[in-house]
């Protein structure tokens, strides 16, 4: 499937963990759908072919311009776009489905940007800085019977990921998995059983 994608300097270029994502949606028609950090929105746009709830929200003012721009030359009205961090512009509304491919990236001091694209990457010294903040608040913003999407690396502890969802009454499973370089890049899956 086809988009027009314009990017910018200071937004996280989709990459090929933004289509291991993209092209393993578990979505059905009619579902409400979350993206946390849509960056330049190519995740929400492959989403809003399968259902037309969707919202997306982002910590970079930049992706949040970019990403409305993307939906406007691919003739996609159906997103609504919210600045924020994480889960604090959609106060307390719940979805069935919710998407992040995180900042995953094991940092030290000496590796972080001095810009706003920083957020795409920046995962802390054992690149859980962000995934841990998430994964706790994630289940409050989950329907009954709702789905959690996540990527991250092997580099961030995958088995923890798991461990997490699973003391949070998830089942989850590794569904799919990259190998490059020094790393998996990881796809998990999170079904909410209350």
């Amino acid at each position: 499937m086809d988009f027009i994608i314009n990017t910018h300097d200071n937004v996280y270029v989709p990459a090929e963990d933004s289509y291991l994502l993209a092209d393993n949606l578990q979505i059905n028609e009619g579902q409400s759908v979350l993206e946390i950090g849509t960056g330049t929105g190519i995740v929400a746009m492959y989403a809003s072919k399968l259902t037309n709830d969707i919202t997306v929200t982002d910590i970079n003012f930049d992706a949040c311009e970019l990403a409305k721009t993307n939906f406007k030359l691919n003739k996609i009205n159906n997103i609504e776009i919210l600045f924020g961090n994480l889960f604090e512009p959609v106060g307390n509304r719940k979805f069935d489905v919710i998407l992040f491919n995180t900042p995953y990236l094991p940092t030290e001091e000496g590796d972080i940007i001095e810009d706003t694209i920083n957020y795409a990457f920046d995962g802390g010294l054992n690149g859980r800085k962000i995934i841990d903040l998430f994964l706790y608040e994630v289940k409050n913003h989950l329907n009954d019977g709702g789905i959690v999407q996540l990527i991250q690396s092997s580099l961030s502890d995958n088995e923890k990921t798991l461990n997490i969802l699973y003391e949070l009454g998830f089942i989850a499973e590794i569904v799919k998995k990259e190998h490059f370089f020094f790393e998996d890049i990881t796809l998990i899956n999170g079904y909410f059983i209350k």
